[in-house]
């Protein structure tokens, strides 16, 4: 029953991908991309959602919670918060700036404002580097979704088939299908936890979850383990749109207003976090032990759901991983035919995006399944890595004048010099490595900047 229950939401989600088609006319660069530009703040919500609360919500927050103890929580959920506030005074900006320079990409925006070759293949390149292993997460979620399934296929079998699927939601209709199907896998995704939490508590009780809760994990935080929390939660919510899928979402918006209202409402999603938290801590109640933290939220739905919402919860944690890599893959495929292949005629660019996704998701497949470690690597770096275009996207939202030579120093030096620190596992005393390295950013663009005054600034001085 559980099968044919997952089945038939991954029929009606491929329905409403087809539903997203607007008539039978070509679709254009823009519109596969951003949508042309027309999103009302109901689409943008879910797909923004979409991104932001992804498998790894139900994945990786729960095996964390089950492993870690609300320490965890507080730095998941404390950065998030943090982010939407700032988001609603920058992702406004974003989106007039990408309007004004007809940006479909992050390295669009640092090329129409710079006008500087350099700026854009810097950003492209290392928003490329920084979003490659992002697939492995979204695999490894899937892979654990499939297997509360009862599927016992082998990882390639499972990753060959999320890849299958992700593609095709792609080649309907680009963002569009992406944006439909979120709305199917947001509300699938707030029943599913809050259902699963709810049977916990209607079980074994909340009082006694977090009883056994307590007698297994610490709620008691070193001044390093807290000053880690606080300084990742300041470093992690300044990068939260800095992502290269976050902006391209933002374009698709039709207003700066309309991405107003959605980060507005934005952090009504927080309130499913307690029931995903009862939904952890119950795995700590049985005797049984985990063969990974990441089965913690399956365990629960697989032993107090009847079949049929088991197949609600899988199809939830499946569509959340899919719609997450279709994102990735359009902002890769974009990225690289229009940003490092800039002789590509636009008409040429969606046909080679498809082209480059299938690449991608076949590299992607291969390092999850041969080199583990580097992907781990890689994406404990991302933020690390995104986060660093902060500076150079400030100077664009405020119209500084600033050279573009100090904006490409500036963003290797933190890059570089967070990746060193990361590798040689450097102590700072429990802060967050990124902040001295975006301190490094800021310093090292600002005294490059002083050594010439700058003459123009393109179209930002136009």
């Amino acid at each position: 029953m559980a099968t044919m229950v997952f089945l038939g939401f991954i029929v009606l989600s491929l329905y409403l991908a087809l539903s997203s088609r607007k008539g039978g006319a070509p679709q254009s660069t823009h519109d596969f991309f951003v949508a042309s530009r027309q999103f009302g703040a109901f689409l943008v919500f879910f797909l923004a959602a979409g991104e932001i609360y992804s498998v790894a919500t139900m994945v990786g927050f729960a095996g964390g919670i089950y492993a870690k103890g609300p320490t965890y929580g507080i730095w998941f959920m404390g950065y998030i918060l943090l982010a939407y506030p700032l988001g609603y005074f920058l992702a406004p900006k974003i989106w007039e700036a990408g309007k004004r320079f007809n940006a479909i990409t992050m390295p669009d925006l640092f090329k129409g404002y710079y006008q500087s070759r350099g700026v854009e293949l810097v950003v492209a390149l290392s928003s490329i580097l920084f979003l490659l292993p992002m697939a492995q997460l979204q695999f490894t979620g899937l892979i654990a979704a499939f297997n509360g399934l009862g599927w016992r296929l082998q990882p390639l079998n499972l990753v060959l088939i999320a890849a299958v699927m992700a593609f095709t939601y792609i080649a309907i209709s680009g963002v569009r299908s992406s944006a439909y199907v979120a709305v199917l896998k947001d509300v699938l995704m707030v029943v599913a936890i809050v259902v699963t939490g709810l049977a916990v508590a209607g079980e074994v009780g909340v009082a006694k979850v977090f009883h056994v809760a307590s007698e297994h994990v610490s709620n008691q935080m070193t001044a390093e383990q807290l000053r880690f929390s606080m300084s990742t939660i300041l470093f992690q919510s300044l990068g939260f749109y800095m992502m290269p899928i976050s902006v391209q979402f933002i374009y698709t918006a039709k207003s700066a207003d309309t991405i107003r209202r959605t980060q507005v409402a934005m952090p009504l999603y927080m309130l499913m976090y307690p029931f995903l938290v009862l939904a952890s801590y119950y795995a700590l109640t049985r005797s049984e032990p985990l063969g990974s933290a990441n089965e913690a939220f399956f365990v629960a739905a697989i032993h107090l759901l009847p079949s049929w919402l088991l197949g609600v919860v899988t199809a939830a944690a499946a569509l959340s991983g899919l719609l997450v890599l279709t994102g990735m893959c359009l902002a890769i495929g974009s990225i690289v035919t229009r940003n490092l292949l800039p002789n590509l005629p636009e008409n040429r660019q969606k046909a080679g995006s498809k082209g480059v996704i299938i690449v991608y998701l076949v590299v992607s497949i291969l390092m999850t399944l041969t080199a583990p470690n580097l992907m781990l690597t890689l994406i404990n770096t991302t933020y690390y890595g995104v986060t660093q275009f902060l500076p150079g996207i400030l100077v664009i939202l405020f119209s500084l004048r600033v050279r573009p030579g100090a904006v490409v120093m500036g963003i290797l030096t933190g890059q570089i010099m967070a990746i060193i620190l990361y590798v040689l596992k450097v102590d700072l005393g429990g802060i967050n490595l990124g902040l001295p390295c975006l301190v490094a950013n800021v310093v090292v663009m600002w005294a490059l900047n002083q050594l010439r005054t700058p003459n123009t600034l393109g179209a930002a001085t136009r």
